[in-house]
């Protein structure tokens, strides 16, 4: 072998060969390969530890050699090189954007202040939910801190939006877009009272709950982040959301965490044990 190329090749070729060996033949050859890495991880180890001791330059040169960096690697001897800091920002962000913008909301990053602040801004619903200090500091600050340790404090930076709350309440802005109508969504047999029975109905995700004979329709969001409520543990009436633990009253809908917000209603009807949702625009 005369080249790194052609390594690689060959070990790939007997990786494959071993691939098709039975059981008991493939336990063999990965023990006996386990046993050789654990060697020569000892070895570099070793070898490691003197060249810190005798010269540092000579260790730096060493593993900017990309074979050797990439066997001490392997090894585990060296960490990865870390993505800048603005990229790991940006991870973080992509992981809870799909949450925030199936309710019409979104996350930027504003602004990196060293040593350790970042600064960003809460984008439609999420820039005028009630809850929207927990979705900063349960969110995107936990996804930031998650990807850089190095960061203490997300803040929030103000919209400088205005926003018409006459006529809205608390409702949650995690709302379902939906037509006004009532549609037939299950039979009262088949709405548990122990549990909540999850119906999808023109593109929309509910949650039914029966207590007696009555039933009680939501939609399954939970007003945080709009995890869905469905696996939910309930005790003594109270939906507990599986991702954050917002609990929330299921004979009323009003949110125990966090009292300014409750859970979007529908109005439900039974007739002739058939049960009855009115979707609302």
């Amino acid at each position: 072998m005369t080249n790194l190329e052609e390594l690689v090749q060959e070990i790939n070729r007997f990786e494959a060969i071993i691939s098709e060996w039975d059981e008991s033949q493939r336990c063999v050859a990965v023990g006996l390969k386990r046993a050789i890495e654990a060697l020569h991880k000892a070895a570099l180890t070793s070898l490691i530890k003197s060249l810190k001791q005798e010269s540092m330059s000579a260790l730096r040169h060493a593993v900017a050699d990309e074979v050797v960096y990439a066997v001490l690697l392997y090894h585990e001897l060296v960490k990865p090189p870390k993505p800048p800091l603005a990229q790991r920002i940006q991870t973080a962000l992509e992981e809870v954007r799909p949450g925030l913008k199936s309710h019409n909301g979104d996350v930027e990053l504003v602004a990196i202040k060293p040593p350790d602040i970042v600064e960003v801004r809460l984008i439609g619903t999420c820039s005028s939910c009630p809850t929207s200090t927990l979705t900063l500091s349960q969110g995107v600050e936990q996804a930031i801190k998650n990807h850089c340790p190095e960061i203490t404090k997300v803040v929030a930076v103000n919209n400088n939006l205005t926003v018409n709350n006459a006529n809205s309440g608390l409702i949650s802005p995690f709302s379902a877009q939906i037509t006004s109508t009532w549609i037939k969504v299950a039979t009262i047999n088949e709405v548990p009272e122990l549990s909540v029975l999850t119906v999808q109905i023109a593109g929309n995700s509910l949650i039914l709950n029966r207590q007696g004979i009555t039933v009680k329709c939501y939609h399954n969001a939970c007003t945080h982040l709009g995890s869905p409520l469905e696996k939910g543990k309930i005790e003594n009436g109270i939906l507990t959301c599986p991702s954050h633990g917002f609990q929330y009253k299921l004979e009323t809908g009003e949110c125990l965490t966090a009292p300014d917000v409750s859970l979007q209603s529908y109005p439900v009807k039974v007739k002739d044990d058939k049960v009855f949702v009115k979707l609302q625009k």
